[in-house]
């Protein structure tokens, strides 16, 4: 379908709690011919007009996909024009099972977009969520975020049709490399300060790591409940600094001045990491990336970035492997950038996932 058949596209988005700028909802609303609006307690940032509605929240234990929250008042919004599309994130969210009846309220499509990696994740076994399951069967559109996402739909007896893989966008523009690589070596740890992320994992090997190369420095940013972990480190080993949290723009600049990017997620009961845009952002701007095995994170952290088992010595010598070796980091500057081109450049992916919409059957033909 060529830009002048394409038609345009009105829909309506239900923002989760805690939900982060720059990510599906700015990619929804970057597609063509697209005007996006969306429903939320606060705006997130993204450059959409926003529908205040409260959440009826009944704890913070969880965020985001799996926040026991859900929206008061949908019975309320009247848009003013026509919604072809009421659209959420991840299956099982309590925000998503309200998509449904406001969808049909409206005369509107549903879609769903998932990171989803694991169709035994105990949270779908939980009242809430699986009646909120239930309810997204019978989704116009399951936009999979990444590849495992549709093997995850197609094992809880999604269609095929259903679904769409459109690998997530990355701005190569604001994530880009130096001039030159960065010769000293610092490593960086961007992510939240949580167990599942691996930051008490990596402040354990850092003595290793400045054992073999005793100019290494760590950049720690972020929050999170190992905040305080982190500032101990800090205060002890004047290798460590505690940058605390950074803007996007603060992060893609921060990703200019290191060497080397590294995190250590493991699971929990309810979580296996997904993806990880940080390690594409990280590899755009050409730094190499060490990360443990986890989950499907092997779809982001493509060769020459390496993952390793979790544990301590394996992520020293991962990070060792890229810091003592400044002509390595030279012979594989232009390739880092290069993969994540191929596969994730921002254009190529916003215009894919239009595509999808495009292409969605209507639920009749299923």
């Amino acid at each position: 379908m060529s830009a002048s058949e394409r038609a345009s596209l009105d829909l309506l988005w239900l923002t989760l709690p805690e939900s982060r700028p720059g990510r599906e909802l700015a990619w929804l609303a970057a597609m063509p011919d697209t005007a996006v609006s969306a429903v939320g307690k606060t705006g997130t940032g993204d450059p959409v007009p926003f529908i205040e509605r409260p959440y009826r929240r009944l704890t913070r234990r969880f965020v985001e996909a799996g926040a026991l929250a859900w929206f008061e008042g949908l019975d309320t919004i009247e848009p003013d024009r026509s919604v072809e599309w009421v659209a959420s994130l991840e299956l099982c969210a309590l925000v998503t099972g309200q998509a449904r009846p406001l969808a049909k309220r409206l005369g509107a499509r549903q879609a769903i977009l998932t990171w989803g990696n694991d169709a035994r994740n105990p949270l779908y076994r939980i009242p809430p969520y699986r009646q909120a399951l239930k309810r997204s069967e019978g989704a116009d559109l399951v936009v999979c975020l990444i590849e495992a996402a549709r093997d995850h739909c197609l094992e809880l007896g999604y269609f095929p049709e259903q679904l769409a893989v459109v690998l997530p966008p990355v701005d190569m523009e604001r994530f880009h490399p130096p001039a030159e690589p960065v010769e000293a070596p610092i490593a960086a740890f961007i992510s939240p300060l949580a167990t599942n992320k691996g930051i008490d994992r990596v402040l354990d090997a850092w003595p290793i790591v400045t054992a073999e190369v005793p100019e290494a420095r760590l950049v720690v940013a972020g929050r999170g409940p190992l905040e305080g972990l982190v500032r101990e480190r800090a205060a002890a080993d004047p290798s460590i600094e505690f940058l605390g949290s950074l803007p996007g723009d603060g992060v893609a600049e921060l990703l200019r001045t290191v060497a080397v990017f590294v995190t250590a997620p493991r699971p929990t009961r309810v979580w296996s990491e997904q993806f990880g845009l940080a390690y594409v952002e990280a590899m755009a701007s050409g730094v190499p990336v060490v990360t443990t095995e986890c989950g499907t994170n092997h779809e982001a952290v493509l060769a020459p970035s390496i993952r390793v088992p979790d544990d301590v010595f394996a992520i020293a010598e991962g990070v060792v492997h890229f810091l003592g070796d400044p002509a390595l980091r030279r012979s594989i500057f232009t390739e880092l950038r290069q993969v994540v081109v191929d596969r994730f450049e921002r254009t190529q992916q916003i215009a894919a996932l239009r595509a999808a919409f495009d292409a969605a059957p209507e639920s009749g033909a299923r």
